[in-house]
C-alpha cells in the first residue's frame, strides 16, 4: 500500500534554517571540506550553496508573512460583518 501527501506549508523553512546554521558552522571550521575539494569541488561552490539556502529561507519567510497578513485581514472582515448584524 502506498500513499502520497502533498501539502502547502511554509513550516519546512525551520528545517532549512537548521540545516543552514549547521552547514555554516561546519563550513567556517572547514570540517570535511578536504574530502570535497579533493574530488574537484571548489570552496566557492559551498559559498554559493549557502547563499542559495539563505535565499530559500528568506523566500519562505516572505510567504509565511504574507499568509499571516491575509489571515489577519480575513479575521478583520469577519469582525466587521458581525458588528453590522
Amino acid at each position: 500500500m502506498a500513499s502520497t501527501f502533498i501539502g502547502n506549508s511554509t513550516s519546512i523553512q525551520e528545517m532549512f534554517r537548521r540545516v543552514s546554521e549547521q552547514f555554516t558552522a561546519m563550513f567556517r571550521r572547514k570540517a570535511f571540506l578536504h574530502w570535497y575539494t579533493g574530488e574537484g569541488m571548489d570552496e566557492m561552490e559551498f559559498t554559493e550553496a549557502e547563499s542559495n539556502m539563505n535565499d530559500l529561507v528568506s523566500e519562505y519567510q516572505q510567504y509565511q508573512d504574507a499568509t499571516a497578513d491575509e489571515e489577519g485581514y480575513e479575521d478583520y472582515e469577519d469582525e466587521e460583518v458581525q458588528e453590522e448584524a
